[in-house]
């Protein structure tokens, strides 16, 4: 047509008719590589550790707290156990016969009894004192749990039951048990009650064979383990 014109589309596109270049850098060498990766892994092992401390940091000072820096002639009536037995990895069963780890018992601070599903006279009254202790704690009672660890298949009797609302009533083997808890000399492992800390650290043991007396010591000192933690543990898990 007349009076247009037409582009010449290769003016526009013209591509230099010389080759692309490509530059290739060195290869690492295998020494520096591993060099490279030894540093990153103490690294890494700088940093978990850093964080274990920072994690365990307000556990450590609530108990240095309680054991330490303690007024003058303060005495605890439970025994503080050393060095303080983690929680075994293991899975219990409840009364319904359904598996629960232990591990979900963590989080809480937990007063243990142990004992036979046939729960004589001792077992009875611990099972009192344990339920009554966690009562008088007033508003910090639901950081306390109770437990009781039944190292055989015996029924537990039914009048018992209405006593053990609210507690964690397990079935666990006897080696296990005594992995985790243990009794002071001469003693049996019926005879105590146990305090476990919310990481799951058998850390004290009241003496054998509570009465009302012992009782209200015992209720000082759990009183004192709750105020010494209050900065870092919560009710409820």
């Amino acid at each position: 047509m007349s009076g247009s014109k037409l582009s010449n589309p290769a003016a526009k596109n013209d591509l230099p008719d010389s080759p692309l270049a490509m530059t290739v850098h060195d290869m690492p060498r295998l020494g520096e590589v591993a060099q490279a990766d030894a540093q990153r892994t103490r690294m890494g092992r700088w940093k978990m550790l850093t964080m274990l401390l920072i994690c365990a940091s307000p556990v450590i000072a609530s108990y240095f707290t309680y054991y330490v820096v303690r007024p003058d002639g303060r005495r605890n009536y439970g025994e503080l156990i050393q060095p303080q037995k983690d929680m075994p990895q293991a899975s219990a069963h409840n009364l319904q016969g359904q598996a629960v780890t232990l591990a979900s018992l963590k989080g809480q601070w937990l007063l243990v009894n142990v004992g036979s599903g046939a729960c004589a006279e001792r077992c009875q009254q611990n099972l009192y004192f344990q339920r009554q202790l966690r009562e008088i704690l007033g508003r910090d009672k639901d950081r306390l749990d109770r437990v009781w660890l039944i190292t055989d298949d015996v029924p537990v009797a039914e009048s018992l039951l209405p006593a053990l609302n609210m507690a964690h009533v397990l079935r666990l083997d006897a080696a296990t048990v005594q992995s985790w808890v243990s009794p002071a000399k001469d003693q049996q492992l019926q005879d105590h009650l146990y305090v476990i800390d919310p990481m799951g650290n058998f850390m004290m043991r009241f003496p054998a064979n509570m009465d009302v007396p012992s009782a209200s010591k015992a209720k000082r000192d759990l009183e004192r383990l709750l105020k010494a933690s209050s900065s870092w543990d919560q009710a409820g898990r």
